[in-house]
């Protein structure tokens, strides 16, 4: 009798897994000031680890589906934005009948939806910071059939005059590409152990981004406990020191009692550590 054997993966299915197991593997990582991991919710009641799993795994058919979008429509024009922005709102009703209606990943949609697109539009240029150009020229094209948005990210950019999500994607992810990445790398070189590394790699994108998510919870105030206290992590030496680790836990301390949870800077390391595990492919 013959072994059963598996298909081999397509492109668009291997993307897909990489961007799922981002996710996962951001969820997972602790201890995560402010943000849901293993030890428990954050800052968050309504969410935890096991929802935090099931809603990227419902993110699968989305984000094969954006990278098979790409290699069917092949340029970066607004057919294609508009294919990404209907799979994105289909996509995410998928995740929040997966999660009860709980907001888990619409910023990790936007963000690694228009990465797996890039990527797939050219697969023999997996450089991060060309990747994450195409991803850029992409979010500048609106999207004709995109509703009226109302969202708290709409509010806060109002009030603060941030950029937000948006502004990150049509740069090229600069929280990335500058900070995030860079910091991975370094922190690897430097010979910590993956956990510590990747939690450097949040902490420098915590330090540079204007996270709309603690804007939103916690104001100005709640912005600046983030970004002085992440750097203090870094400058102690990193998460993998012993006084990176009193620095850490200060600000995961200081983070639930302002009741803050930087999600954009999650979703922007689960994007972060996606482009890390594609250059591989």
């Amino acid at each position: 009798m013959k072994a059963n054997m598996l298909a081999p993966l397509s492109l668009a299915e291997r993307l897909a897994d990489l961007a799922v197991d981002a996710l996962i593997d951001e969820a997972e990582l602790s201890p995560k000031p402010g943000l849901v991991d293993r030890r428990g919710s954050g800052a968050h009641g309504d969410m935890n680890l096991a929802l935090m799993q099931a809603s990227a795994l419902s993110l699968w058919p989305c984000l094969r589906q954006m990278a098979e979008a790409a290699q069917r429509i092949g340029h970066i024009a607004t057919p294609l934005r508009a294919e990404l922005g209907r799979l994105g709102r289909e996509g995410e009703a998928a995740m929040l009948v997966t999660t009860a209606g709980v907001n888990t990943h619409r910023g990790a949609i936007w963000a690694l939806g228009l990465l797996v697109a890039a990527w797939a539009l050219n697969p023999a240029d997996s450089d991060p910071l060309n990747v994450t150009a195409r991803a850029g020229r992409l979010a500048l094209i609106e999207d004709p059939a995109a509703p009226i948005a109302d969202s708290h990210g709409l509010h806060v950019r109002r009030r603060y005059g941030v950029g937000g999500a948006r502004e990150q994607a049509q740069q090229g992810f600069p929280a990335i590409i500058g900070h995030g990445l860079p910091q991975l790398l370094r922190s690897r070189s430097a010979g910590v152990g993956e956990t510590p590394a990747r939690l450097d790699a949040l902490l420098a994108i915590m330090a540079a981004l204007s996270d709309t998510c603690v804007l939103w919870r916690a104001g100005e105030q709640g912005l600046a406990v983030l970004q002085q206290g992440a750097r203090a992590v870094l400058e102690a030496g990193g998460s993998a020191s012993l006084a990176g680790r009193r620095h850490l836990r200060a600000l995961d301390a200081r983070l639930l009692h302002l009741n803050a949870s930087a999600g954009g800077a999650a979703d922007l390391l689960a994007a972060c550590l996606f482009l890390d595990k594609a250059g591989s492919l």
